[in-house]
């Protein structure tokens, strides 16, 4: 066969494979369970084949549900200084300008934070609490006794405990960029409502990637931003395309992916598998708690490399 014949072929492959994926494992909507799993039953049922659900009354005994008000936060967490990324546009994270920029990583008060997102205090930027690494028991220890630890049944059916728990809250300005991790992924909403923008790893064919110099936000001294460059770190691979406003003639092959899009409430619970890409919007001042497990490096994961190493030939061939 031809070089030519053959690069058609493995294009022609690599297309018609997220449309039979969709076809034998993915429906139209994310599926609702009305109580948590069995430890077997989520394994079998989810984890093993790789789908997401949202799960009700898995979180409903804790106490977070009732106890998270403002007054409550401010009492317990109160002067404390936190973590808070600042944007000027809510991205962090993110392509912008041809770069991935960072956030600006703010040491504040946390009631100051507070009287940012309630309106108290007005400003042009945007706030979010959203450092991870187990921001929740390294940032805010005084706010685990109302969650738990870790989720019981998952821990069992991975035979394992969280890599992590994160504690996010922000204004509705703040938008996750699309985006994939290595990590089964509960996601715990405590008050309002998160909007999630899902494609499974089968739609990385039409997903575009581009290296990019990282950067991050700095404040001048007259309360503008500027990128600066990190000019000592390597470059990183990150999705270009806004999914809620995609640019089909420069990105025409992600008109061929079929998102999955769903609302997780307060006292809800969205299970993500891992490598799912996902873009997230939320209400203001939603208040969430997540568990990062680390995914299973196996056969699977092997799978999609090799996936997504026959994308990026393609893409640069």
């Amino acid at each position: 066969m031809a070089e030519g014949a053959a690069l058609r072929a493995v294009r022609g492959c690599l297309a018609a494979f997220p449309r039979e994926a969709r076809e034998l494992g993915w429906t139209e909507s994310i599926p609702y369970l009305d109580r948590p799993p069995s430890p077997l039953e989520f394994y079998r049922d989810w984890v093993s084949p790789n789908k997401p659900c949202i799960i009700r009354n898995a979180i409903s005994h804790w106490p977070a549900l009732k106890k998270w008000t403002s007054a409550y936060l401010r009492e317990v967490v109160g002067s404390k200084v936190v973590s808070v990324a600042v944007t000027p546009n809510g991205y962090a994270d993110a392509v912008f300008q041809d770069r991935f920029v960072m956030p600006e990583e703010r040491q504040m008060p946390f009631m100051d934070f507070l009287d940012i997102v309630e309106k108290k205090v007005t400003s042009p930027n945007v706030f979010y609490v959203q450092k991870q690494c187990s921001n929740l028991t390294e940032e805010f220890p005084e706010l685990v006794c109302d969650v738990q630890p870790d989720i019981p049944w998952m821990s069992e059916a991975l035979g394992k405990t969280p890599d992590a728990v994160n504690f996010w809250l922000g204004e509705s300005a703040a938008v996750t960029s699309l985006h994939k991790d290595h990590y089964e992924n509960l996601y715990c909403v405590i008050s309002g409502e998160k909007h999630f923008l899902l494609h499974p790893p089968s739609d990385r064919p039409f997903i575009p990637y581009e290296l990019y110099q990282p950067a991050t936000y700095h404040v001048s001294d007259d309360g503008s931003f500027e990128i600066v460059d990190e000019k000592s770190a390597d470059k990183v691979p990150w999705i270009p395309l806004d999914p809620l406003n995609p640019n089909l003639e420069q990105y025409p092959l992600y008109a061929q992916a079929k998102a999955l899009q769903c609302t997780v409430k307060a006292g809800e619970m969205l299970y993500l598998p891992s490598l799912w890409f996902h873009h997230v919007q939320q209400s203001h001042g939603c208040i969430a708690v997540n568990y990062w497990y680390d995914m299973e490096y196996d056969l699977k994961y092997s799978y999609y490399q090799l996936l997504d190493c026959l994308t990026k030939a393609m893409e640069v061939s």
